[in-house]
């Protein structure tokens, strides 16, 4: 009995010896890389706030992002280091994003999209656009979905695959633009009395341009 718990412990005593120092150097990348990671993470969050008009959606995707990358390194790091072939490793794992990519690419063209729709800005919250086959003031641009409000006042949750792929008009990114107003006027009423009329109550609404040049009667 008290040989065959000598040859236990003898054997312990050598896995320590051979691994112990592998499971040492291996604790010491993975502390060091989650620690480099969350640094990493932070300096990317702090630098793109610099950024004039930098999204509040965008930055901590972005930050998040490039702490998972250093994240894999340490595992493959890690992994290494007890003495696992690691090209093997990332071949599945590249087959196995490939894999997924496929199954969400509905949900990753929506990503893609809101990723774009943030960088570029061709609206921003609080505009009135119509993109998609929507029209309406824009509540909330997201990375999956972008939330719009019509003048009706229905809500409407669009994917943004659905607006990044087609024309997007943006009635408020200008600061001023014209509107075409047809206006009737009876056979038997004055013309210039109309025109005039017409011209004096636009000069004396806000939110208009001075008229410069008299309107034009078909």
């Amino acid at each position: 009995m008290e040989e065959d718990m000598q040859a236990v412990v003898d054997q312990v005593i050598e896995i320590v010896t051979i691994y112990g120092l592998d499971v040492i150097g291996a604790l010491a990348i993975l502390i060091i890389g989650w620690m480099i990671a969350g640094w990493v993470r932070s300096a990317v969050n702090r630098g793109l706030g610099k950024i004039p008009n930098m999204d509040g959606t965008l930055r901590p995707f972005l930050a998040n992002l490039v702490r998972w990358i250093v994240l894999a390194f340490v595992i493959i790091a890690v992994l290494n280091q007890f003495g696992v072939e690691t090209t093997s490793f990332i071949a599945i794992l590249g087959a196995a994003g490939l894999a997924i990519g496929l199954a969400l690419q509905g949900t990753l063209s929506n990503v893609a999209s809101g990723v774009m729709l943030l960088v570029l800005r061709p609206f921003k919250t609080g505009d009135f656009i119509d993109a998609g086959g929507l029209a309406g003031t824009v509540v909330e641009i997201g990375l999956f979905t972008s939330e719009i409000k019509t003048g009706a006042g229905v809500y409407i949750m669009a994917p943004n695959s659905q607006i990044w792929n087609s024309t997007i008009t943006n009635f408020s990114r200008n600061p001023t633009r014209r509107i075409d107003i047809l206006m009737g006027v009876s056979y038997n009423d004055n013309i210039d009395v109309a025109q005039d009329t017409l011209q004096a109550l636009m000069e004396r609404m806000t939110g208009f341009l001075k008229i410069l040049h008299r309107p034009r009667w078909l």
